[in-house]
């Protein structure tokens, strides 16, 4: 068995997981081969590992001291992997692709200390979730950063870092904003596919306010940039301008106060960030690399 990580990476990820659908949807692996190689682990040391309860799953004493030891391992994997990566040919350019927010405004923080990271150059195009999905199916990319959850067998979808989408304008909100301030406003409004509006009508509907499609739309828009320079660059002097927006796009103009923000009463509009990569490749060193660069810099 020690010749074979994967089946000691499954019992990891199921450990760390707490649950056998987790850990598959993680390893993109079916549940059943999650199952099999646990079951595995169990026939070929002769000893249960894991309780699994309604709640989760609970290690048995003999499946503690297995943790110890599958850690140790891991640790050895991961300093060889990195040791390997010295080696390897580095003269290649990483490609991403990712969604407008996340490339426009969140992965050029961190872009100078991953090129240092991972050895290597880095190039980003930027598109929406659905084409950067496509490019990573076409192998045209390496990895895919995205605001949507695609489903699609052939790849690995990590949840990476939590996006707050905010109502904003170029003149002071409630930071609480009650329906009547919604219904009272001039709206720049995402295009109805847009999955940002999608999140703020199911949002409305939480909060029992009323729907977006009944308030004072003055246009439709595609670009985030453009929202935000529509609503940064409208009349002060008139009836508040507003739309949403990750609040990434927009934080160094709140910071210096061209910008204000407000939210849905006490609602919090939130999504998920995805890390994106297609399964055959969820072993390459590369990608390992930069999957935990990213994940340890998502706060």
């Amino acid at each position: 068995m020690l010749t074979d990580f994967a089946k000691l990476e499954t019992f990891l990820t199921v450990v760390r997981e707490k649950s056998f659908s987790k850990a598959s949807a993680k390893l993109g692996i079916s549940q059943p081969a999650v199952t099999q190689q646990m079951k595995f682990i169990e026939d070929y040391l002769d000893v249960q590992v894991v309780d699994r309860k309604k709640n989760g799953i609970r290690l048995t004493k003999e499946g503690q001291m297995l943790y110890s030891i599958a850690q140790k391992i891991e640790r050895c994997v991961n300093n060889g992997e990195k040791e390997l990566l010295k080696i390897m040919n580095k003269d290649v350019t990483f490609l991403f692709g990712a969604s407008f927010i996340i490339g426009n405004y969140i992965l050029p923080r961190f872009l100078n200390n991953l090129k240092e990271n991972i050895n290597n150059d880095v190039s980003i195009n930027v598109s929406v979730s659905h084409k950067a999905i496509e490019d990573l199916l076409d192998k045209k990319i390496d990895m895919a950063l995205v605001e949507n959850y695609i489903p699609d067998d052939e790849i690995i979808y990590r949840e990476w870092m939590d996006d707050e989408i905010v109502i904003f304008s170029n003149q002071k909100l409630p930071a609480k904003a009650k329906a009547s301030d919604l219904l009272s406003y001039k709206w720049v409004c995402r295009n109805p596919d847009s999955h940002t509006r999608l999140i703020f009508k199911e949002s409305l509907e939480k909060a029992n306010y009323p729907d977006c499609d009944t308030f004072d739309v003055t246009s439709e828009v595609t670009s985030a940039t453009t929202i935000v320079q529509t609503v940064l660059h409208s009349d002060k002097n008139e009836t508040p301008t507003v739309s949403i927006v990750s609040r990434n796009a927009i934080e160094s103009l709140l910071k210096a106060g061209a910008l204000y923000e407000s939210r849905i009463g006490n609602h919090k509009m939130s999504r998920k960030l995805y890390i994106a990569y297609r399964k055959d490749r969820k072993h390459d060193a590369f990608i390992e690399n930069v999957v935990d660069y990213l994940l340890k810099i998502k706060g």
